[in-house]
């Protein structure tokens, strides 16, 4: 596998130039030089409830009974093959640094004891634990003065509970919040690679700001009636990068510049090299996206990504308009099995994505020529169950209602070497690196973009699931 390594240095000059604000610039530079003194253990011995802090050792079980808190300046590090059972609908609220070093062979799991995934296909959504069981917990949220989250390798499951009158306020939330994950500190860094999350009831992963490093993730599940996976908003630059969804409510991954803070940069967000699989199942086409979404000032790219019997293609917005005088995108595959999702390729509504000659299929092959990208009105059908993307043995056209299959149960969605992805892909993309690189502190690893598209490159590269 390809990596980047980029020296700290470097990073921090990069930023500098990136922000034109010395004081924005010299925040930023604070979490690179910090080092967390080692902490004492964690005890397993009986339920944890409030602060928190120290190092949750390798192998161990520990329970969380209520509300605990890792307070400014303290630190939480949860070291591989530590199992985390959250009871009472309990969360974790971050002021300081939370770190989960969770590894291949021995990953870190967060989880409600006692409740089983269902992947059952069309369940019902009130039948279905990973959204309605009154067990869920209330996930991890990071008030605004929290310098760093790093996730690694680390199984998150059944959060999404409401985060309540306390919790909420604590975290400068609402008390109906229901987050699986909060970061929201324009100066902080947000990692997460190698993780999976299933379930929730809103959006799963929330950005207020921050600089964030989202890769080679898995995502089942996520949301409820609606909310979006990963939604990020004023303030936040990073790249998303080799992650998998399967059976979205709204976005997959969605970006914005709304509620930018003083001094905060513009959202700038990198994506390439992802899969969307059954996204969009709470969408009305002209309402909303169900894979990658940019709106209201944001800025950046999008390549390389495969969309599968999504509800809705790609979406540029033009009202709230995305900065598409700074956004570029291509070489973007998609897959419809029935007219319906063909049809929404290029959705209606307050849209200009723009077809490109780079996208599968050649949008030449069923778009007019006087395509109007603004007011889209064509016919898909010669594009219905074209271009087989070729799964190992997820099985085209879906024996499956519409949306109906949400998780990867036995299924296996890696492409198999005769795939039409394969060498489709642009390498000319560049990561947008803004957190720093490290094997606890930081990122491990900036897959660079594949030469095949979507999360699962033939030569083992990409997403490690």
């Amino acid at each position: 596998m390809r990596k980047i390594f980029i020296p700290a240095i470097m990073i921090l000059t990069v930023l500098v130039f990136m922000t034109g604000c010395k004081k924005w610039a010299d925040d930023q530079a604070d979490i690179y030089e910090f080092k967390p003194a080692p902490g004492q253990a964690v005890s397993d011995a009986a339920p944890l409830c409030g602060s928190i802090k120290g190092v949750m050792l390798s192998g161990k079980t520990y329970t969380i009974g209520c509300d605990v808190y890792v307070n400014g300046g303290d630190t939480l590090l949860i070291e591989p093959g530590v199992t985390i059972n959250v009871t009472n609908n309990a969360g974790i609220a971050v002021r300081g640094i939370l770190v989960s070093l969770g590894t291949k062979a021995n990953p870190v799991t967060m989880t409600v004891p006692g409740l089983l995934k269902d992947n059952t296909p069309g369940l019902a959504y009130a039948a279905d634990s990973a959204h309605s069981s009154n067990r869920l917990w209330k996930g991890i949220a990071c008030d605004t003065s929290c310098p760093m989250l790093v996730l690694k390798w680390t199984h998150i499951e059944f959060a999404g509970s409401s985060y309540g009158k306390t919790f909420g306020p604590a975290v400068q939330q609402k008390s109906t919040t229901s987050f699986n994950l909060l970061f929201q500190n324009p100066n902080g860094a947000f990692i997460m690679e190698d993780s999976w999350i299933w379930g929730g009831t809103d959006d799963c992963i929330r950005v207020s700001n921050g600089r964030i490093h989202i890769f080679r993730n898995t995502f089942e599940k996520c949301g409820g009636t609606g909310g979006d996976i990963v939604n990020v908003k004023g303030g936040t630059t990073g790249t998303m990068a080799y992650n998998f969804f399967i059976g979205s409510a709204y976005n997959g991954q969605k970006a914005s510049n709304k509620g930018q803070p003083i001094g905060a940069p513009q959202t700038n967000v990198v994506m390439y090299n992802s899969t969307f699989v059954n996204g969009g199942r709470g969408v009305v086409p002209g309402q909303r996206g169900s894979t990658t979404n940019f709106e209201e000032g944001a800025r950046g790219a999008f390549y390389n990504n495969v969309a599968v019997n999504c509800r809705v293609g790609y979406r540029v917005v033009n009202n709230p308009a995305a900065d598409t005088a700074n956004l570029s995108y291509g070489n973007n595959y998609q897959y419809a099995d029935s007219l319906v999702i063909a049809n929404n390729f290029f959705t209606s509504g307050t849209v200009c994505t723009r077809p490109q000659p780079t996208d599968l299929p050649n949008p030449a092959s069923y778009l007019p020529a006087n395509f109007d990208y603004t007011n889209p009105k064509y016919d898909g059908t010669p594009v219905v169950q074209k271009l087989n993307p070729m799964f190992v043995n997820y099985p085209l056209p879906s024996p499956y209602s519409p949306w109906g299959l949400t998780s990867i149960g036995t299924y296996n969605f890696h492409i198999q070497p005769g795939s039409p992805l394969v060498g489709k892909g642009y390498t000319g993309v560049h990561p947008l690196v803004t957190v720093p690189l490290a094997s606890v502190y930081g990122a491990s690893e900036v897959t660079p973009p594949g030469v095949d598209l979507g999360c699962f490159q033939v030569n083992g590269s990409g997403n490690q699931h």
